[in-house]
């Protein structure tokens, strides 16, 4: 079983009382309190390296929590915390991983209002971290996964596959300038949570997900929840230019997009509007100073279509991370 499987088929039966989680088919669920409320959770060893800043890991926490507040067009409050630490932390660890928290409470506006710490028996124990982020959702109601129409637009904000090339080069399975480096490592390090546009998107969007997967596979989960088939044309997927230099020194240039379209911790907004809203979309864009690309089109059918200039089908060599696929 997949990390989609056992959510789908074991813990999603726990929800039936509770319509505000949508069977968990979606980024964030919505209370009766009025509140959309998201979780992640983050392991050393699998969401972030061990030698990562404590402070940029405090920051990352909450930013990819925020990054699902974002896809939903609310306005984040605060956070409840839950941290599991090593058996031989250190109190300075600890206080500085909460300056990197405090950091981004005051760059976000939002507070903390709870939580739990507890420390491993073992040494050797992964760091694990949790946030619950809650926020109050837009006026003209949450944008939610499901609500795409056949025709529909699909954009992306920013740029795609930064993150991953930033943790190849931590990883040092790829080599780069020391300015695309730099570049690519603040991807990695520290998302950008599109809070302005998704807020500017609600009642343009008919459907939208933050990219934390991966483009393809995050376009498969907007697929699944509106039924129907995503067509992504692989020249229009916006790149950095650390990522376009990463693409011209490989052989095989589709092989290389679509590796970058695989990669996860982008945290983009990736969503679907109708053609009637170009106009809008672009304001909405301006507004919130967030580039935004179109890059594919809403199609009736199942399943993602990454195409070539010449409309080929490209093979993809994975379809983005899966927790336990990847255990």
């Amino acid at each position: 079983m997949g990390e989609f499987d056992i959510i789908r088929e074991i813990f999603a039966p726990l929800t039936s009382n509770a319509p505000g989680a949508f069977q968990l088919t979606d980024d964030a669920a919505l209370l009766d309190v009025g509140l959309v409320v998201t979780k992640d959770i983050m392991v050393s060893g699998v969401h972030f390296l061990p030698k990562d800043p404590i402070d940029l890991v405090a920051r990352k926490l909450l930013r990819v929590n925020l990054s699902d507040l974002a896809a939903k067009g609310a306005k984040p409050t605060g956070y409840i915390l839950g941290c599991v630490w090593p058996a031989n932390v250190k109190r300075h660890s600890i206080e500085l991983f909460a300056s990197g928290l405090r950091e981004d409470q005051e760059k976000f506006r939002i507070a903390l209002f709870g939580g739990d710490t507890a420390v491993h028996k073992l040494k050797t124990a992964p760091l694990t971290l949790s946030a619950t982020v809650f926020g109050a959702p837009p006026k003209l109601g949450m944008t939610m996964r499901s609500g795409a129409s056949h025709s529909d637009d699909l954009y992306v904000s920013g740029t795609i596959g930064d993150a991953g090339l930033g943790l190849a080069a931590l990883k040092k399975e790829e080599k780069f300038t020391t300015v695309d480096k730099a570049s690519l490592l603040g991807r990695f390090h520290l998302p950008q949570p599109r809070l302005s546009l998704g807020a500017a998107l609600a009642g343009l969007a008919t459907s939208a997900i933050d990219v934390s997967d991966g483009l393809i596979a995050d376009a498969g989960h907007l697929a699944r929840a509106s039924n129907l088939r995503v067509e992504i044309d692989a020249v229009a997927i916006p790149r950095s230019p650390a990522a376009a230099t990463w693409i011209a020194s490989k052989s095989n240039r589709w092989r290389a997009i679509a590796k970058l379209a695989s990669f996860g911790d982008d945290y983009e907004i990736l969503f679907s509007a109708p053609s009637s809203m170009r106009r809008s979309i672009a304001v909405a864009a301006k507004a919130s100073r967030t580039e935004v690309s179109r890059i594919g089109v809403m199609k009736r059918g199942e399943g993602v279509a990454l195409l070539d200039e010449k409309g080929k089908e490209i093979a993809v060599p994975s379809g983005g991370f899966d927790h336990f696929k990847s255990a």
